[in-house]
């Protein structure tokens, strides 16, 4: 089964969570989107995201620890951008080959981006797995929304939005990019503020992929102009660029009046429109190239 098979099961299977409550207050967005949102028994919103580091998959044995360190907290504080909210505490878990002689400064390489972000670590556990296997690194981090603003959400996109990226896409390995990102937190809490902004995600699986998942989740077509994209020049052509995947920018629709939000760096787009779908045709994504043939981009994308 394949990664995107198994999230459509998770998903379709947890349809009945939303609304669910007790004492720890209400789901109001369960699987399907960067974080689960709980409205607490206060009423304010908790978002709680959690995200995996495997070595040898994203990222090369030898890496610099710190480097390490930071994507392992960067990735989960990633998906609280995507919904528009601040980090507040982080917790993490590691899984470290025996013999492993750098856990305390990966521990501690840890702890300083976890503040760094505002998402102090506040427990965790570890655990030990033989001699010769990846480490995986574990974080999990939960954040707020500022007073007045509802978390963006993958599935409010409607016909007319246009799509805004927050930086350039492709060539992340290549460039390094994938270890030194700087999670969009102001451009989230930005969008979430605007009242502009339908719909919103980080890009870790590629463009492609990613832009399918919110014209999934919408039930609309995204149609994206190759021409437009703000391509890294590592990138040999578009389809590497909207394929490779851990770009960690964000993908917005907004409401078509202009730059939706002022953010730094600024917003580059728009690069394409959402559409209502066409006869028998299935939402998601189609990305137009420069010689104006249409590819669903479905399948660009990682799919682990």
């Amino acid at each position: 089964m394949s990664e995107s098979d198994l999230l459509a099961h998770i998903h379709d299977r947890s349809r009945d969570l939303a609304g669910l409550a007790g004492s720890f207050g209400e789901v109001v967005v369960g699987p399907g989107d960067d974080c689960a949102v709980i409205r607490e028994p206060g009423g304010g919103l908790l978002l709680i995201g959690v995200d995996q580091l495997v070595e040898g998959r994203h990222y090369e044995p030898g890496t610099e620890i710190d480097l390490i360190a930071r994507k392992a907290v960067a990735r989960a504080v990633s998906d609280i951008a995507a919904m528009g909210g601040r980090p507040c505490w982080g917790l993490a878990t590691g899984a470290l080959p025996d013999g492993c002689a750098h856990g305390d400064a990966l521990f501690d390489a840890m702890a300083k981006w976890a503040r760094h972000w505002g998402c102090p670590l506040i427990g965790g556990d570890i655990s030990s797995v033989p001699a010769g296997s990846p480490m995986v690194l574990t974080v999990t981090v939960a954040g707020r929304m500022d007073a007045g603003a509802d978390p963006v959400l993958r599935s409010g996109a409607t016909p007319g939005d246009e799509l805004w990226l927050t930086g350039q896409i492709g060539g992340s390995f290549e460039s390094g990019w994938h270890t030194r990102f700087e999670p969009r937190l102001c451009a989230g809490i930005a969008a979430a503020a605007s009242g502009n902004v339908s719909a919103m995600l980080d890009l870790s699986d590629g463009l492609g992929r990613d832009a399918s998942r919110i014209g999934a989740m919408s039930g609309v077509r995204l149609e994206i102009e190759a021409s437009r994209l703000p391509i890294n020049h590592r990138c040999s052509d578009w389809r590497a660029a909207v394929s490779q995947g851990e770009d960690y920018e964000l993908l917005i629709a907004a409401r078509p009046n202009g730059i939706p939000f002022e953010s730094e760096p600024a917003l580059i787009g728009p690069v394409g429109v959402v559409r209502a779908c066409r006869e028998n045709e299935k939402p998601g994504a189609t990305i137009i190239d420069p010689h104006g043939v249409a590819h669903d981009a479905g399948g660009m994308g990682w799919d682990h």
